[in-house]
């Protein structure tokens, strides 16, 4: 039994590997990652349970994954309202778990709009992200009481692994746009230096000089420096750029 356990969350986490290569962006990792959610408490408490990924930062609070459009609906209805589990996982950095909609004293107007579209329990699980930063996985079932104590361990160790993936990939997003914009800028300094010496062979001048012209031009034209010296190198003959480059 206990390695029938070992093998799924091996399988999990494997999986969770798999969506850090595959996935185009972070969008397309966050969405896997609610879908993988949503299967592992699915298996769990053997019914269909959706699952929805909230990001708080910068003292605002987002839906920016889900396991359907369903899931993410579900999330958004706590952040118009204000009130939920989600909302005070975040704000209590704790589990926070909802028995039963239909039954709760908690949070009225959230437990009316849940029944209303079909659910009736919901888990909210805090991340662990960066500083700065906070996520919660947000787990919504059909059915009431549907999170027992071991879909609940089950619901925190597969978060501690998730949030890991998580920090993961948000680093690898941000080294690839690093990536991108040290690119353009290697890009527009390449330009910018042909069209200096494109101005450098029209006025004889030294290379800080053409500079200064080409800043200049740019002031006066209120227009992007690499932008002005596109147009100057596009003006000027292959063979001549190739000569005074």
């Amino acid at each position: 039994m206990v390695s029938g356990v070992v093998e799924d969350w091996s399988a999990d986490a494997e999986q969770l590997a798999d969506l850090l290569v595959a996935s185009e962006d972070i969008k397309a990792f966050l969405d896997g990652l609610a879908v993988l959610g949503a299967s592992v408490l699915s298996r769990v408490t053997d019914a269909r349970i959706e699952c929805a990924v909230t990001l708080e930062r910068r003292k605002r609070i987002s839906t920016i994954g889900g396991s359907s459009d369903t899931a993410m609906v579900l999330d958004r209805i706590e952040q118009t309202l204000g009130e939920g589990p989600c909302v005070e996982a975040l704000t209590r950095d704790r589990p926070v778990l909802l028995e039963d909609s239909l039954s709760s004293p908690q949070w009225s107007e959230y437990c009316h709009a849940l029944s209303a579209a079909g659910m009736r329990s919901t888990l909210g699980v805090p991340m662990e992200l960066e500083q700065g930063a906070s996520a919660v996985l947000n787990f919504f079932a059909p059915r009431p009481h549907s999170f027992s104590s071991r879909a609940v361990e089950s619901a925190l160790t597969f978060t501690g692994v998730a949030g890991k993936a998580l920090r993961l990939a948000v680093r690898i997003t941000v080294l690839n746009e690093n990536a991108a914009d040290l690119d353009a800028a290697m890009t527009n300094r390449s330009v910018i230096d042909t069209a200096c010496g494109v101005i450098i062979s029209q006025n004889r001048c030294t290379p800080q000089e053409a500079f200064d012209i080409l800043r200049k031009a740019s002031n006066d034209r209120n227009q992007k420096l690499h932008d002005l010296a596109r147009i100057l190198v596009a003006g000027v003959p292959a063979h001549q750029q190739a000569h005074e480059t």
